[in-house]
């Protein structure tokens, strides 16, 4: 088939296709007048055109159709209207093609009279589509031969995902993204230079049926080089690669250099970093570039928010991200709001080359639960390492509880949580959720390891003990999220163990339906207090509101929450909410606006959270 005749690039036809127009009724010049895009709509035109054809291809006709650039030209006589109308059926031909109809029986017509304004109307029957028959994969390069894991299983990932297989329907949109869809997979790892070395729609429009073939060509295997890194002149060099954790030699891979970028933007030393490898470098060494904007050495951020459990706050936070004298980086914050103000400050070390920091914190913090009023003080001194999905503290840490209110009447010191103690702690967490700001599946696990000993007139030992669990299983519409926790303190009755360390819950996060801290033990004057053990679950159906038949960024929630706090296990009685809510998927993570019906205290309670945290 001539060329000039064929459907859109990469696209040949094998059988026959219809004849082209007689070459006597190409125009001899171009009409006069300006013609402009086909989309352009002119004030003043010289005629109409009706496009009778299914939905799909009238859409696609009455934007790109080559007519419309010639409805502008006033001065056409009816000599060069009827070259035009000859020459449209192969523009239409070819736009039809591109939807995958190789077959289609087009008729153009001038409807009309000599002195009426004329109506060009082109009718489309588009006949059967063309489906995709064989398709043909082929490599270069050392992904052709390689016979690392990697590279194979590379490369059975780029055919596995191949996004017209035999059976689908062709369309040029599709064959288009199919390329760029494995071309994206071939240079997202090991193979940055890798291209597109060939690609073929081989199309039969008797049998309706399209032969594809592509040739990926990966080029060498490239590695990492030397990291060189730009924008540094604050902070100690070895905060950059510290920070990205890029292994020289490793094989290449754009999602690590991606992540590298993240830490670096994320760490609050730098307002921007971008890390690439030029694919023109040496493959057996190439150089990491890391571009990199340093952050003001000190800021103050100025905040004001509200919740349904703790009401209005305003907060001020200074960071300085090198203390004169230290490379350490120090952020001291200070909120005022009315059940639980506090002031801390920070204080951490640049990583190690295995990402542990030191860690110094200290805290003080006053909480007022209407009856009780526990104002505390923590210290904490530790090592820290934050990865990708594992995060570890290690640590020892002084609390200390000082309780008073209407709730302490009638009760001893150590039920209401007035005590000290010294402790040495292991926490772990590890998060293998899709997405760490709006999780679709996946799961978090959690759990904290403490033992020491209180202080003052008594040293008794005590252990704690912490695990948490949120799972999140995709539906066909929707999904379910599942949520658990535990705690126990172990000690003897008598230690006055400080109510920083024993548990209350209630509330947004927790159990829903319930004041914020509304669970917990009764003491003997009606108040509640803090307890040894407790226990929280929850179930949520997450379904997604649908606008014009696609999900949107709302959800609707169904949910209960159940939870107890006791001083002995076969005391526990759970405290039991339902309700249902709304999500909105903000650009910081999910908006949560939950009505839930407190069982207990028969009431319904609006909580209202943002963002996700585990």
């Amino acid at each position: 088939m001539d060329s000039t005749a064929t459907p859109p690039s990469g696209v040949v036809q094998t059988a026959p296709a219809p004849p082209a127009p007689p070459e006597k009724v190409e125009p001899e010049s171009t009409p006069q007048g300006a013609t402009g895009p086909t989309s352009a709509q002119p004030e003043v035109t010289a005629f109409d055109i009706a496009v009778r054809a299914p939905e799909a291809i009238k859409e696609l006709l009455d934007k790109h159709l080559e007519l419309q650039r010639y409805r502008a030209v006033t001065d056409l006589d009816e000599a060069e209207l009827a070259r035009l109308i000859v020459l449209a059926e192969r523009n239409v031909r070819n736009l039809v093609g591109t939807l995958g109809y190789f077959s289609p029986n087009i008729t153009i017509t001038r409807e009309g009279g000599v002195n009426q304004r004329p109506t060009i109307v082109v009718a489309v029957d588009p006949g059967q589509p063309t489906t995709i028959g064989t398709v043909a994969i082929d490599f270069a390069g050392d992904i052709a031969a390689s016979p690392d894991p990697a590279a194979q299983a590379q490369r059975a990932d780029i055919q596995r995902d191949w996004r017209l297989p035999a059976g689908r329907r062709f369309t040029q949109d599709a064959w288009d993204g199919a390329k760029t869809q494995a071309l994206r997979e071939l240079v997202a790892r090991r193979y940055p230079a890798g291209k597109l070395a060939g690609s073929l729609a081989d199309v039969d429009a008797p049998e309706h049926s399209a032969a594809l073939s592509v040739n990926l060509d990966s080029g060498p295997l490239y590695r990492l080089g030397p990291m060189q890194v730009t924008g540094v002149e604050r902070y100690d060099p070895v905060l950059v690669p510290r920070l990205a954790r890029l292994s020289t030699g490793a094989p290449y891979d754009q999602n690590q250099l991606v992540e590298a970028q993240q830490r670096l933007a994320s760490s609050g030393y730098f307002d921007s970093a971008y890390v690439f490898v030029d694919p023109d470098s040496d493959p057996e060494a190439a150089p990491v570039q890391v571009q990199v904007r340093e952050a003001r050495l000190q800021k103050i951020v100025l905040g004001v928010g509200v919740t349904t459990d703790a009401g209005p706050r305003a907060s001020i936070e200074h960071t300085h991200l090198r203390v004169p004298g230290t490379n350490w980086r120090a952020a001291t914050k200070l909120q005022i709001e009315t059940k639980s103000p506090f002031a801390q400050t920070e204080w951490t070390s640049i990583p190690d080359e295995s990402n542990w920091r030191w860690l110094a914190l200290a805290r003080a913090e006053r909480v007022d639960d209407d009856t009780l009023v526990t104002r505390s003080s923590r210290l904490r001194f530790g090592r820290i390492q934050s990865g990708e999905r594992i995060d570890r503290n290690v640590y020892a840490q002084y609390d200390r509880a000082s309780v008073s209110g209407s709730g302490q009447t009638g009760t001893s010191a150590a039920d209401t949580g007035d005590g000290s103690a010294l402790t040495g702690n292991y926490v772990w967490t590890g998060r293998y959720f899709d997405s760490l700001i709006a999780p679709n599946k996946g799961y978090g696990l959690g759990f904290e390891l403490g033992a020491g000993s209180t202080m003052g007139a008594q040293h008794l030992p005590l252990g704690r003990v912490v695990g948490r669990w949120l799972g999140i299983l995709p539906l066909g519409s929707g999904r379910i999220a599942m949520r658990a926790e535990g705690g126990a303190v172990i000690a003897k009755d008598s230690a006055r163990i400080p109510g920083t360390l024993l548990f209350r819950t209630g509330g947004d996060t927790t159990v829903r339906g319930y004041g914020w801290r509304d669970i917990g033990i009764t003491l003997a004057n009606g108040a509640t207090g803090p307890g040894r053990y407790m226990a929280v679950g929850s179930v949520e159906y997450q379904r997604p509101m649908m606008k014009d038949g696609r999900p949107s960024d709302w959800e609707n929630t169904f949910f209960i929450d159940a939870g107890s706090v006791a001083d002995n296990p076969k005391d526990m009685r759970a405290s039991v909410g339902i309700g249902t809510g709304v999500r909105w998927k903000s650009p910081i993570g999910p908006l949560q606006m939950d009505l839930a019906y407190g069982v207990k205290p028969k009431a319904l309670r609006l909580h209202v959270t943002v963002g996700f945290v585990f």
